[in-house]
């Protein structure tokens, strides 16, 4: 997937919605990013949250020069930490084919590094 040149929360929720479906039955959805400087979120989407997830990081982890981990843009190191807090991975029942989220639960993609635009997500199905 194409994230771009900027920091971003992408919904996945749909893609592994069309994954289980066709994986069909119960189970457990595992989604994972094979990258050092992203992560998967669990979150409620479209009503800022996303937006402040991303001020929050912002805080915590500021894109300025403090990071060992200094190559790339300014601030590079910081998503290398990221993932520390938002894990590479999550892990979301699946009941009769359908994703097993709460009411306002959405799958997501978080990403800092404006420096690599281009991400793979790998969806796994373990069924019962």
């Amino acid at each position: 997937m194409r994230t771009g040149s900027r920091e971003r929360v992408h919904d996945l929720t749909q893609e592994c919605a069309d994954f289980v479906r066709e994986c069909g039955g119960d189970g457990l959805l595992h989604v994972f990013v094979p990258h050092a400087t992203a992560g998967i979120a669990l979150i409620e989407l479209g009503s800022g949250s996303d937006d402040d997830l991303l001020a929050a990081l912002g805080e915590l982890l500021p894109a300025d020069d403090r990071w060992r981990h200094a190559h790339g843009s300014r601030g590079h190191g910081r998503a290398h930490v990221m993932p520390a807090l938002i894990p590479p991975y999550a892990t979301v029942p699946v009941l009769d084919g359908r994703l097993a989220l709460g009411t306002w639960q959405s799958v997501a993609l978080v990403d800092l590094n404006v420096d690599n635009p281009d991400r793979r997500v790998r969806l796994s199905f373990l069924s019962d």
